[in-house]
């Protein structure tokens, strides 16, 4: 069994496949005052956007990141931050060649 939680004091646990309608994660021990944002964690999901490497997918997709919950005004509120990103390209059947394949860096590794 792989656990999707990484941490003790600062935890981050991830959710959802790249075949699924969202992946997200919730970050559990920061602090409150600190200065969080859409725009400043969307330029970290542009670096893995497709067409800048040819290991990823070649489907258009426009990640954007939503905070869900732990930030008021820009600022980090002591609560877990809960962040989403939706497919917007979502289509499971691509997947099927990969059904029974392992793959490094995967929940199904291992």
């Amino acid at each position: 069994m792989s656990d999707s939680s990484i941490g003790r004091i600062f935890r981050v646990t991830t959710w959802g496949e790249s075949h699924g309608p969202a992946i997200g994660a919730v970050i559990d021990g920061c602090p409150a005052g600190l200065p969080l944002s859409e725009d400043l964690i969307q330029p970290w999901l542009d670096r893995r956007r497709p067409g800048r490497s040819r290991y990823a997918t070649a489907r258009r997709e426009e990640d954007r990141v939503e905070i869900l919950s732990g930030v008021f005004e820009g600022r980090t509120t002591g609560t877990p931050v809960s962040v989403l990103i939706r497919s917007t390209n979502q289509r499971s059947g691509d997947y099927s060649s990969l059904a029974a394949a392992y793959r490094p860096g995967h929940a199904d590794f291992g």
